[in-house]
């Protein structure tokens, strides 16, 4: 009973250590809300670039390729910004 008992404890205390502290997620929050601006900027800069060829052609013109190479130049961009965010969270000591 008491190897079981102290085993309990044990796992109880990793699981503690584990946990991300209020700071940490607050951090994450922030990472995953520039995540999702940086995803609706883009989508909304696809949705232009749609716009700019109204030829069904299936060949983008060089107005719209380059808007969607903008728009996927901003997801790139923002995502490393958010997980350069998150690392550093999870980095402070807790």
């Amino acid at each position: 009973m008491k190897k079981f008992v102290l085993a309990a404890v044990a796992v109880s205390t990793l699981s503690l250590a584990a946990c991300d502290s209020a700071k940490e997620n607050a951090a994450e929050d922030k990472a995953e809300a520039v995540r999702e601006q940086g995803e609706a900027t883009a989508d909304a800069m696809e949705d232009k670039a749609d716009t700019m060829d109204s030829t069904v052609d299936g060949v983008d013109s060089t107005a719209e390729q380059s808007m969607e190479n903008k728009a996927e130049a901003v997801r790139e961009n923002t995502e490393k910004k958010a997980d350069a965010m998150e690392d550093k969270a999870d980095a402070t000591p807790q």
